[in-house]
Formats: structure tokens, C-alpha cells, sequence
């Protein structure tokens, strides 16, 4: 059997300082890469730059907003495994390795893990990540009847994505990431893996504007998978799954 090729996408807008780290701790990874795919969703500084010279493969997507480059980023990559960070992710180096391990089994349809602020101070740290992930990790997951994925640490595989690419919604302001869990739906298999966690910036707790606008795009992600299946569907064809 061949070995599992992973690839490797990263979205990113004007962010070179914190792409830089990422693309240098996946350059650190235990288990060899397929490729990085960086999505240069519009950058006005150096980040296409700073991921040419890592030696990423960059992608151009002019429509700015993460759903598109996220979106554009899953169907440029070519390897077996479609791997997810944000620019400011700092993956551990085996996080690769652990992706393929809780991805070997074919029945996987994708998987997603925990992050911790390694940029707040330690007691506002840990508070954070119980309130902000662990509320939405807990929350999404009433509302679509399956595991959410987080972002800045997930990956689907690529077969997967090739099935459900025309259901996402690309050209509104949603969480893309909660997006994608949705349209998956309820009889996915996603699991949770605590070794896939992952420090990141704190930037998007701080501030109330910034929580207003997560907060809007998260009843928008609702609004319009709820459209096509309420939750009480979901619920139904979650729990007729396991009969």
C-alpha cells in the first residue's frame, strides 16, 4: 500500500509574521509532507513571499474572506489527506504523524483537535481556552449533531472533500470551518483528538468587536444549514445512524 500523502492548507491575509512560524514548524515535522498549499487571499504585505520562500506552493484567491480561501486552498491540494492550520497555528512536530494515525482508518471522514492561547497570560490562558473552545466545541455540537471542526487544526480527507465541495458556502460570511461539519452532516465520521492540539494568537478573544463579528458569522453558519436540515433532523438521522 502506499504511503498516506498529506497536504497541508493555510489560509492567510496580510499575516507574514505569523505564517513565518507556522511554515517553519511544519518544516520540523516528523512525518514527511506532501505539500503546503498557502492561500494568498489578497495579502498587501510580504506573506506570499514568506511562503514561496519556505518553499510552499502559492495559491491566489482575489475574493476575500476566509470561506473562498479556505475552500479554494482544499480544492488546489492533491495529496490523500487535506490538513488545516490558520497562519498563526503552531503545530507540535508530530502533528502530521497524528493526523495519519487517527486518520487511518478509513471510515474517518475527518478530524479536529484543541488549541491553547500561547500568547495570553497563563490564568487568562486557561480560562480562555475552557470559555471560548470549550464552549464552542460543546455548543456546535448540539446544534449539528456531530463533532465541529476547529480550523486551526483539522483535517478531511481529500475524497471527502471532493463529495461535499459544492455544498459549502463559499460566498457568505461564515465560519468556514463549522461550515464544512455541517455539510458533512450527522452520519460523518469526525473525531475529536486531544493530540492534535495547537498554540494560537489569543487576537481572536481580545477585543468586543472582534467577538461580536465570530458571533454573527456563527448565526449566519446556523441560519443557513438549519435552512436545509433543522437540528431536530439532525438529531434524527444521528441517532438512527447508531440503531
Amino acid at each position: 500500500m502506499s504511503p498516506t500523502t498529506v497536504s497541508v492548507v493555510i489560509p492567510v491575509r496580510d499575516d507574514a509574521t505569523e505564517l513565518a512560524v507556522c511554515l517553519a514548524l511544519l518544516a520540523r515535522q516528523s512525518h514527511p509532507l506532501h505539500e503546503v498549499v498557502v492561500v494568498d487571499n489578497g495579502s498587501s504585505d510580504g506573506s506570499a513571499a514568506v511562503a514561496r520562500a519556505a518553499g510552499a506552493r502559492v495559491v491566489p484567491e482575489s475574493r476575500i474572506g476566509i470561506p473562498h480561501a479556505a475552500a479554494t486552498g482544499y480544492d488546489a491540494a492533491t495529496g490523500d489527506l487535506i490538513a488545516r492550520l490558520d497562519a498563526d497555528s503552531r503545530p507540535s512536530p508530530d502533528w502530521v504523524a497524528r493526523i495519519v494515525e487517527a486518520m487511518a482508518d478509513p471510515a474517518t471522514d475527518a478530524v479536529t483537535g484543541p488549541g491553547r492561547f500561547h500568547d495570553l497570560p497563563p490564568v487568562i490562558r486557561q480560562l480562555a481556552g475552557l470559555l471560548y473552545l470549550g464552549s464552542y466545541y460543546a455548543l456546535t455540537w448540539l446544534a449539528l449533531a456531530n463533532i465541529p471542526l476547529w480550523g486551526s487544526s483539522m483535517a478531511v480527507r481529500r475524497s471527502v472533500w471532493s463529495r461535499v465541495s459544492h455544498l459549502v458556502h463559499r460566498d457568505a460570511d461564515v465560519h468556514d470551518d463549522m461550515d464544512l461539519a455541517f455539510v458533512l452532516g450527522p452520519r460523518a465520521t469526525i473525531r475529536y483528538v486531544r493530540a492534535l492540539r495547537v498554540g494560537v494568537s489569543g487576537r481572536s478573544v481580545r477585543g468586543s468587536r472582534q467577538l461580536r463579528r465570530r458571533m454573527d458569522r456563527a448565526f449566519t453558519t446556523l441560519r443557513l444549514n438549519w435552512e436545509v436540515q433543522p437540528p431536530w433532523e439532525r438529531w434524527q438521522a444521528r441517532i438512527t445512524r447508531r440503531l
